[in-house]
């Protein structure tokens, strides 16, 4: 005869059965991962292998900054000085009285001179970054102090450059158009073409080459508040695995570095054994200086989950799983690829919006764009070519209404916030045009274009208020990338990054009423080195300050 259990037995059991129960994910799907099993799969920490690399090469400056035989006459001069970043040399000297630095690389034609003035304040010891030097070029750079007094002594040096990599000197970049002076360019503006593989670089309103980093990249270049640059790079060129996020300078100085997990323990629910990057489109610096990247979980399904990483530990802190928000039919219904992976959504941006503590994200595969809440991740606003009756009804008051002759974005890229003033949003991002799930079938694969969007969201209206690229017809259509971004003037820089099926990269800068001012090709830009975006952006920001003592 069995013995009964004690009532307290049976309670315990119960309960056991309900934590297995809730340890699953709420969709019922098993191969939706755990916040806790998503921050093992990521394996983020920090790490000082770089840093202590260039630790010699610090101390070596350190010195030069203490002798006193350097001056302005007779500067110390070092190219390439953390071996990065060939195009740029750190120049150090002291002046007799305390004075502020400005140079200038000379340029080979009008408006590409390249002027920066040393931020800090007035001291008597300099350390000056350069930046925007010519390859296998005797570049001239005029120096010059301005004491507190208001005089100035000025001083030129040459500085010879060695030759382009080739991967760089074989991408044919060939300058079409360039009205300099209704471009957006102004004393150091360069525009970095941030490419799917290879080394990134940054050409001048010329198509000269005036900065690369020898570090290979891989979608994300980004530059943030200090005026540091974050690259997702690898630890060798000849390895496949991009999971080294950098925070580095103009000059290639390494100042934090990230290491993302490229394999973990097999699991029943898969793991990151197999990814070439956790990391894999975009990523955002919050404003506490965390990041909000986009990565892949390690799961069957991927490019679907966002990660908080803190800057001061490297941990994982918050982790956004979209299968947890959007119906299930989405992923669950979703084919997987040649890689048995379900990328049913495809997330290719993140942009965070500080007065409403949210964020936007873009969603290729499903030609959707999102707006969530931050902090508890609810579905402020969705904009999809999906019918608002296909939706289940909880989402149904979130989907937002075109105006007439709102296009429907297909295969997007690029979405950030240009403006948000109350109920009134305005939003800008490359519109690819192909059907993937929820497109305009009769306008996919006929354009691109660069769309600016107006966003009511006390109505829930999203009307179009702006758009280039529709004109260029088919010749501009890219499947796949593309960015557009507006810059300070109010031109629009638009990258047609796989124009002709990836054989070229068209950059476009226009004006408001879509008037061409610049106009650059990039040609045979060796396997998958797209320009992914193009960003016009200061060399160097008026947040950057080297010094070698910090």
């Amino acid at each position: 005869m069995k013995k009964k259990l004690p009532i307290i037995a049976v309670l315990l059991t119960c309960f056991v059965l309900v934590l297995v129960a809730c340890s699953k994910s709420s969709t019922g799907d098993n191969d939706i991962l755990s916040t806790e099993q998503i921050k093992k799969n990521i394996g983020s920490k920090l790490t000082t292998a770089r840093e202590d690399a260039q630790k010699s090469l610090t101390k070596k400056y350190q010195e030069k900054v203490k002798d006193a035989s350097y001056t302005l006459d007779n500067p110390y001069i070092k190219l390439n000085p953390y071996k990065t970043s060939p195009l740029t040399a750190l120049v150090i000297f002291k002046t007799d009285q305390a004075a502020k630095i400005t140079y200038t690389v000379e340029g080979k034609s009008d408006d590409t001179s390249v002027t920066n003035t040393v931020n800090g304040g007035y001291s008597k010891t300099h350390q000056v970054p350069v930046v925007g030097l010519y390859a296998n070029y005797n570049n001239t750079v005029t120096v010059t102090a301005k004491y507190k007094d208001g005089t100035t002594t000025t001083q030129t040096i040459n500085i010879k450059t060695g030759s382009l990599p080739k991967y760089i000197k074989s991408a044919k970049i060939t300058v079409s158009k360039n009205n300099k002076t209704k471009m957006d360019i102004g004393d150091n503006k360069l525009t970095i073409i941030n490419r799917t593989t290879k080394e990134p670089f940054a050409i001048d309103a010329d198509g000269e080459v005036r900065w690369y980093s020898t570090n290979y990249s891989q979608h994300t270049i980004e530059q943030i508040s200090n005026g540091h640059m974050l690259i997702l790079t690898k630890k060798k060129a000849d390895t496949s695995v991009y999971n080294d996020l950098i925070e580095t300078d103009v000059l290639g100085r390494i100042y934090k570095e990230y290491s993302f997990s490229s394999g973990t323990e097999s699991n029943d629910s898969g793991n990151a054994k197999d990814e070439t990057t956790v990391i894999h489109h975009d990523l955002v610096e919050l404003p506490n200086h965390d990041l909000l990247a986009t990565v892949n979980d390690g799961s069957k399904y991927k490019e679907d989950v966002m990660v908080q990483i803190s800057h001061k530990t490297g941990k994982v802190v918050k982790v956004i799983d979209l299968k947890k928000i959007l119906p299930s039919s989405m992923y669950k219904e979703y084919k997987a690829g040649s890689d048995k992976k379900v990328d049913w959504f495809h997330q290719n941006a993140v942009d965070y919006d500080k007065s409403d503590n949210s964020i936007m994200i873009s969603g290729r595969n499903q030609d959707m764009i999102i707006k969530l809440d931050y902090k508890t991740n609810k579905i402020i606003w969705i904009y999809s070519g999906k019918a608002k009756a296909t939706w289940p009804k909880k989402y149904r008051d979130k989907i937002l209404t075109p105006t007439q002759g709102t296009t429907i974005t297909g295969g997007q890229h690029g979405l950030y916030l240009l403006k948000h003033d109350g109920d009134s949003e305005d939003i800008i991002l490359y519109d690819n045009n192909i059907d993937v799930t929820n497109g305009d079938k009769k306008t996919s694969g006929k354009y691109s274009q660069a769309v600016e969007y107006h966003i009511d969201t006390k109505k829930m209206t999203i009307d179009q208020t702006w758009a280039y690229g529709k004109s260029l017809g088919k010749a501009n259509f890219t499947s796949i990338i593309g960015y557009a971004e507006r810059e300070s003037n109010g031109n629009t820089l638009v990258d047609f990054g796989f124009k002709s099926g990836g054989q070229e990269s068209n950059i476009i800068e226009v004006d408001a009423d879509g008037n061409q001012v610049f106009n650059v090709t990039i040609k045979n830009a060796s396997s998958k080195a797209y320009a992914y975006r193009a960003y016009r952006v200061p060399f160097y920001s008026s947040k950057y300050v080297f010094d070698v003592n910090k």
